[in-house]
């Protein structure tokens, strides 16, 4: 055979070897790229000034649910880089985009760490790499408040607006049918003005409670003294107690501070106050008492009235819900103080318990997170308070002058049932 052609042979054959196995060292590299950031957890370019700038709870997660990136939002959930994802729906959901696209799910997480206060988010992941998710945590608990208190306003509101109103037109008819008898008149007269009475009293109440729903209806929240608002709530229910025929008592824990609004508190103290004494019979005793427990403190009204049956309790805080109607209507009630306190409540952070057995009583207990109380002044050594107004200690004193008589008592003694959550 020619040289030349055995030449030309083995080079063909030496290149077709070159080519396999450059062929061969590539299809390696591949592979070990493909490994390699199949791998890796390495933060996509750009990822980490995304999630700085976001203003919603986001992180990135790899498979074992250790949060690698983080935004400033998501340590509010309690979630940090270098921590693992707590919550087991969280981490059910980053499992569920591992083999790629994206779910969302709504549901409730704990914020600050705090269980008194669970907020509805709305939550996706989506895949961004290999082995790394991106988690974004969107709190929608105001839009869910609003949307519901829309709801309950325009279905609740027009039921109960047409009693009093329509007890006011019946009532003008019947002293224009009766205009020749004083006697008529007058009486006509009495009850439409007790009629309005309970009109502006509905009113006010839905407005308290509207506030309260709406996002922008608090002030800002400053401590607040809860011996500040036990002792407004139980002196401004001294007449209504001593009335009643019911012992008015204080006891328990003293010097514990909240955060919060400070006549949004005494308010729904009051309702609960207000509601214990018309559930009462006379002779009997309601005590408000105060005890402070593993960071939180807890505000109870116990009395020994009616109690609620079981059917009720889980319908009691409902707007406008009322366990006993008849007691309801005569004693003027609107059916919303329980609810003001549970929104109330709600706002601050806090939960609402009950206890109750029908004909033993009730105890209503808010739980709020407590707070250190504020700094000392410098040059007094006492602490910081709210300027006080001298008017209002002038007519406390005339009020406290008048009902010297009265049979509210400050004793320690009180039932602290805590009972149900609701």
């Amino acid at each position: 055979m020619d040289s030349t052609l055995l030449a030309l042979l083995a080079l063909g054959l030496g290149v077709a070897i070159g080519a396999g196995i450059t062929a061969m060292i590539v299809a390696a590299m591949r592979a070990r790229t493909a490994a390699e950031q199949q791998a890796s957890s390495e933060l996509p370019d750009g990822l980490t000034d995304v999630l700085a700038a976001m203003d919603d709870a986001a992180c990135a997660v790899d498979p074992s649910g250790l949060v690698t990136a983080a935004s400033t939002a998501a340590a509010r959930f309690g979630i940090g880089v270098g921590a693992t994802l707590e919550n087991p729906e969280l981490r059910q959901l980053v499992r569920s985009v591992r083999e790629g696209g994206s779910q969302t799910s709504t549901l409730r997480l704990t914020r600050g760490g705090r269980n008194l206060d669970p907020r509805l988010v709305a939550a996706r992941a989506s895949r961004i790499g290999p082995r790394l998710s991106l988690l974004i945590i969107r709190d929608v608990t105001e839009q869910e408040r609003l949307e519901q208190m829309r709801t309950d306003f325009v279905a609740n509101t027009s039921h109960e607006l047409k009693t009093p109103v329509g007890a006011v037109s019946l009532l003008a008819e019947a002293i224009e049918s009766a205009a020749e008898d004083p006697a008529q008149v007058r009486a006509f007269a009495t009850r439409i003005q007790a009629e309005a009475g309970r009109l502006g009293q509905l009113t006010g109440r839905i407005m308290s409670l509207s506030r309260l729903q709406s996002s922008d209806g608090l002030g800002a929240f400053g401590p607040v003294a809860i011996d500040e608002v036990i002792a407004t709530s139980v002196e401004g229910h001294a007449v209504q107690a001593a009335s009643a025929g019911v012992e008015l008592t204080r006891g328990g824990d003293r010097g514990a501070w909240v955060q919060g609004d400070v006549q949004i508190l005494i308010e729904a103290v009051g309702n609960l106050i207000a509601n214990a004494i018309v559930y009462s019979p006379r002779g009997s005793r309601v005590g408000v008492g105060v005890r402070v427990d593993d960071g939180v403190v807890e505000i109870s009204v116990s009395d020994q009235g009616i109690g609620i049956d079981e059917a009720d309790r889980d319908r009691i805080f409902e707007r406008f819900y009322r366990a006993d109607e008849a007691r309801s209507r005569r004693t003027g009630g609107t059916g919303l103080g329980l609810s003001i306190v549970k929104h109330a409540t709600q706002r601050h952070g806090g939960e609402v318990r009950l206890w109750s057995r029908p004909g033993r009583g009730s105890t209503f207990t808010m739980r709020l997170p407590q707070i250190a109380a504020p700094d000392v002044d410098d040059d007094g050594g006492k602490r910081k308070k709210p300027p006080k107004d001298k008017s209002k200690k002038k007519r406390q004193a005339r009020k406290a002058a008048r009902l010297a008589a009265s049979p509210a008592t400050t004793t320690d003694p009180i039932r602290t049932d805590t009972g149900e959550l609701v």
